[in-house]
């Protein structure tokens, strides 16, 4: 169903000023949920753009991908060449304006365009200054280049994705938009301390760290004390699909309501009887057994029937779908998780996903598409003070755009 860009109560965040130096994905991500929250977030994009606006087909017109809409919306976008020095200057009088700046260089590169954390702070003592960097800002790797699949490497997971099979990227920027979500819980949190002393602070997000963070838990179970070692199943055991007769499921079965809900499902009594399988200690010290027992059962099943007397019976199961079968998902419908918006500057809609939290009083909206490149420059800088006469001159320079 089209929607409309939505003007409600205000959201949470509404009222904080965000700049958003960063590009790609982990930053604007993070920044992305600060405008759907109600923060007017200004995008400062260099001359050439965010480089997400030329790849991520399909493309409205050059420069404005989907790959765009999917993490820009709620933004206004200015462009800045930071290689000048007016262009910096002006950095300077935005961050004096701004309640959080958001920024994914390399470590040093900031400073050495004149926006780093000491000179912009020791103009705005109240800003929340963040960086999310590969490494952290110093160590071994540092000054390295760092890409979700970099991060996804070195951080433990692949491995653990193919079985027995060689290593496996996750096909998605797992690395990226886990740092992303979790450098705003840090934003929030720093912005609520401030709320209570009155001073801004520096906020560094290692991608490394939130990965490990986000990803590992699990995998450090078995790893909790150096002491002692195990055999018992992991998750690779547990987490595992099943074939049926015409796709694919996932599910699990730990407690015992749901083991005796599969059992009944499936008709096998003699498994419902069976003692390895009699609790639910006794089920994941043996589970891998019992995951191929229920693997040869599966293989008979239709997989609409299977999952229909399994959810019939309590037991957690659900096909394996595409994207397309998720979009066409009764519950995703209703939920109206990824909307239709009209975008009347194309004539044309365009498909988000909305944010994922519900708020009773304060609730996130979509109140504007991505932005063009450079839309809102004028805007933006008359806001700081600046008169139509500077403006122009800094669009002759090439300072603005």
């Amino acid at each position: 169903m089209a929607q409309e860009t939505q003007k409600t109560a205000p959201g949470p965040c509404a009222g904080i000023r965000v700049l958003d130096f960063s590009t790609v994905i982990s930053g604007p991500i993070c920044t992305q949920a600060l405008g759907d929250l109600g923060a007017d977030v200004v995008k400062v994009e260099p001359p050439t753009g965010d480089p997400c606006r030329h790849s991520g087909a399909p493309f409205r017109e050059p420069g404005f991908s989907g790959f765009l809409s999917q993490f820009n919306r709620n933004k206004r976008s200015i462009v800045l060449d930071l290689a000048q020095e007016e262009a910096r200057s002006v950095a300077a009088r935005l961050a004096e304006h701004a309640d959080v700046l958001v920024e994914n260089f390399r470590p040093g590169v900031a400073q050495r365009l004149g926006i780093g954390w000491e000179a912009l702070s020791a103009r705005n003592p109240r800003l929340v200054y963040v960086s999310i960097n590969g490494f952290g800002p110093d160590g071994p790797y540092a000054a390295l280049p760092a890409y979700d699949h970099v991060i996804q490497a070195l951080g433990g997971m692949m491995p653990t994705q193919g079985g027995n099979d060689p290593p496996r990227l996750v096909l998605s920027s797992v690395a990226d938009k886990s740092s992303g979500l979790i450098a705003l819980s840090g934003i929030l949190a720093a912005l609520l301390v401030r709320e209570r002393d009155g001073r801004g602070q520096q906020v560094q997000v290692p991608m490394l760290d939130a990965f490990a963070s986000f990803n590992l838990p699990d995998a450090m179970m078995s790893r909790s004390y150096p002491d002692l070692t195990t055999d018992a199943p992991g998750a690779g055991d547990v987490f595992r699909t099943f074939e049926t007769a015409d796709g694919h499921v996932v599910g699990i079965v730990l407690r015992d309501s749901q083991f005796q809900g599969i059992c009944e499902t499936l008709g096998l009594d003699a498994l419902a009887r069976d003692e390895r399988f009699s609790s639910m200690a006794s089920r994941f010290v043996h589970y891998r057994e019992f995951a191929e027992l229920l693997a040869a059962e599966f293989r008979k099943w239709p997989t609409r029937k299977l999952i229909d007397r399994a959810r019939e019976h309590g037991v957690p199961f659900a096909p394996v779908c595409d994207v397309e079968e998720f979009l066409a998902d009764p519950q995703v419908a209703h939920n109206e998780t990824a909307p239709e918006v009209e975008d009347s500057r194309f004539g044309a809609l365009t498909r988000y996903l909305r944010h994922p939290v519900r708020y009773g009083r304060t609730p996130a909206t979509l109140r504007r598409h991505a932005p063009r490149m450079g839309e809102h420059t004028d805007e933006i800088l008359g806001e700081i003070g600046l008169e139509a006469e500077e403006i122009d001159g800094l669009r002759r320079s090439g300072a603005a755009r």
